[in-house]
């Protein structure tokens, strides 16, 4: 699958209160989402996620982490296939993190650090019949992954652990495997199982909260303010994880050390 360009001029971010409306999804279907028509539908999508991300972005740099915000794109191109089927804020390290990466990487692993998937990130997303709050790490931000493996190695399981467990509701993922691990009461065995499959570079790792949408189901959270409040909570919850995990100055453990 094609990677969602991320580098192209962002919109306007939504301006007043964000809720969302039944055309958010419906530009998403499947019978759409490849429809130039309903590129100022998804735009409007895109724009809501932008302000939500920024929204929350001063709460998360009081939590430890400061950020960048980034959208996906909502026309389709040869970057999502021609297909726009997710709409995603991305929240990722902020321009004073990665020039420090990047002095840590040097030149040549460093190159296009500035694209989003290049590093973990905090997601907000939304899909024709989901909404989604996640980290993640995509196989080419592997500095991340291994800096996460590197951590549990050194330090053990537990604090990982504590961190996962204290994410109910959410689930940790690794690609597309079908394999479960459910947070909230993770085990030392599954997640021992979870790192001897796990590989930086080749895998996506991600922990995730989805609330499934069904058309029926949307009727509920159409023009409800509370929704995006929700999201941006759910969103602080894994700032812990993501400050354990992901390399930086207090969490320096990409070459072992």
């Amino acid at each position: 699958m094609a990677r969602a360009r991320t580098d192209a001029a962002e919109p306007k971010p939504l301006e007043g209160e964000i809720s969302f409306e039944e055309g958010d999804f419906h530009g998403l279907s499947e019978g759409l989402c490849g429809d130039p028509q309903y590129n100022d539908r998804r735009l409007v999508a895109r724009r809501k996620l932008l302000a939500l991300g920024k929204r929350v972005q001063p709460r998360l740099a009081e939590l430890g982490l400061a950020t960048e915000v980034r959208t996906s794109l909502h026309n389709p191109t040869s970057f999502n296939g021609m297909r726009v089927r997710r709409i995603w804020a991305y929240l990722t390290r902020a321009k004073a993190a990665k020039a420090k990466l990047k002095k840590v990487l040097g030149a040549e692993l460093a190159k296009d650090l500035n694209a989003a998937y290049k590093n973990a990130y905090l997601c907000l997303a939304l899909e024709a019949e989901a909404l989604e709050v996640s980290w993640r790490i995509h196989p080419e931000g592997w500095y991340d992954g291994q800096n996460l493996v590197n951590r549990v190695k050194k330090e053990g399981l537990g604090g990982w652990r504590a961190l996962l467990n204290g994410l109910d509701s959410f689930q940790l993922r690794m690609h597309d495997w079908k394999g479960e691990w459910r947070c909230g009461a993770l085990t030392p065995e599954q997640l021992e199982e979870f790192l001897s499959y796990y590989v930086p570079g080749e895998h996506r790792l991600s922990v995730e909260r989805r609330w499934p949408l069904p058309a029926p189901a949307r009727a509920a959270l159409v023009g409800d303010t509370a929704v995006p409040a929700e999201l941006a909570s759910e969103l602080e919850r894994l700032v812990p994880l993501a400050r354990f995990g992901m390399w930086s100055d207090e969490s320096d453990h990409l070459f072992g050390g």
